[in-house]
């Protein structure tokens, strides 16, 4: 999924660093011990794989227990909180993570008969309260780590539904297409996280895409903080705007591109930056299908994940997308022609389809909120997904021949 030395967090580096820059004394300490502390996890992360090599993942049927860490930073030393069959905890901030952990997890199954993270029942164990004044929450490749945030800036970590199942949607990632956690890819994998995040929390309200708020950690910011959310899918670039963490800098078009070095501080290539990109693509392709969004949009995003592999370009995957949307949804359906208008409406063409065919303003909306494809487009649409299969299959073929020969 990444390289072996990084974990998945959700704060991203460059809002860490302006809370360095706050007069507030306690939220400059808080914010450089959250970083001081993440440093050395992911130093300790790398030691061990060096020495291990892949960590084995462990099965229980999905099984949650969630630990107290009471502020400490050793989770070994961890206090259980909440387990599968125990009672309910008298600790607010367990029951949210272990109702979170559930949520995601059912929703996997539910949806898509994943059998947790994994597919083969890893079993979900949660840390809350983890060090002191931590800004911030991760996964690190086997549990999900909570900090209570610093209390003037960022909130409980735990409050967020979407957060939750964004980090638990890394190692979704890390079990099917590993996607590396730099540069396009990395952002993909971001992506990918921000997705489902969404769409779980949409699934546990039962809202339609129109109903949607579309934001990521809404409630991770504390209520004096004015700021929408960290990101926005509907609008990348428009999550927050204040005096002390400037504009969101997500762009939402490859014309709008970050190039940042492969680095720590260059957020290895901008994940949390260009990871708006294929956001804006979701959004749109959810909007444009109407609905649920785990009914249209989510599962040809999901399918694309499992047929995505580590490198895997932002054109590699809105290609792969535009193909899905044909098998599960018909050549030429509605469907597939909202990703098709969706990719380019984010200056991402299908490749073999010519530049805005597709775009949005082609698409009429029906009385359902979903689209009517033009009977030239659909014609168009059906052709291409008719030869991309071809290529596919003849692909396939080819490999099948090296193999044997």
């Amino acid at each position: 999924m990444c390289k072996t030395s990084l974990l998945n967090c959700i704060i991203p580096p460059h809002l860490l660093k302006k809370l360095l820059e706050s007069e507030d004394t306690e939220v400059r300490q808080a914010a450089l011990d959250t970083m001081l502390t993440t440093a050395r996890l992911r130093g300790e992360r790398a030691i061990r794989a060096s020495f291990a090599g892949p960590a084995a993942t462990a099965t229980g049927n999905g099984r949650r227990t969630v630990f107290d860490c009471d502020h400490g930073s050793f989770l070994a030393s961890a206090d259980l909180a909440r387990s599968e069959d125990g009672p309910e905890s008298m600790d607010e901030s367990a029951n949210r993570a272990f109702d979170g952990l559930g949520l995601t997890r059912d929703f996997y199954k539910e949806v898509f008969q994943r059998d947790s993270i994994d597919g083969h029942g890893m079993r979900l164990d949660g840390y809350v309260h983890f060090s002191v004044k931590f800004n911030n929450a991760f996964w690190d490749g086997r549990q999900m780590v909570f900090g209570d945030g610093d209390g003037k800036m960022l909130d409980d970590l735990t409050r967020s539904l979407d957060v939750i199942a964004h980090e638990l949607t890394h190692g979704v990632t890390e079990h099917t297409a590993g996607l590396v956690y730099h540069n396009q890819s990395g952002a993909l994998n971001e992506s990918i996280s921000d997705v489902f995040g969404s769409v779980v929390k949409q699934w546990s309200l039962k809202q339609s895409v129109e109903e949607a708020d579309w934001l990521i950690g809404a409630d991770v910011w504390t209520p004096g903080i004015d700021a929408d959310a960290l990101r926005s899918m509907k609008a990348p670039g428009h999550a927050y705007d204040n005096a002390l963490f400037g504009k969101d800098p997500q762009p939402d078009r490859m014309s709008k591109f970050i190039h940042l070095p492969d680095t720590e501080e260059g957020d290895s290539g901008g994940v949390h930056f260009n990871s708006g990109i294929p956001n804006k693509a979701f959004f749109l392709a959810a909007v444009g299908i109407g609905g649920f969004s785990w009914e249209g949009a989510g599962p040809i995003w999901f399918e694309s994940l499992k047929a995505s592999g580590p490198e895997t370009q932002f054109q590699d995957f809105a290609d792969t997308t535009f193909q899905k949307a044909g098998e599960l949804f018909g050549i030429g359906s509605a469907e597939q022609s909202a990703v098709l208008a969706a990719w380019q409406e984010v200056e991402i063409p299908i490749r073999g389809v010519p530049t805005g065919v597709a775009r949005a303003r082609s698409l009429a909306v029906d009385g359902n909120g979903g689209v009517r494809r033009q009977d030239g487009l659909a014609a168009l649409t059906r052709q291409v997904g008719e030869l991309s299969t071809q290529m596919t299959r003849l692909s396939k073929e080819v490999a099948a021949l090296k193999r044997a020969g």
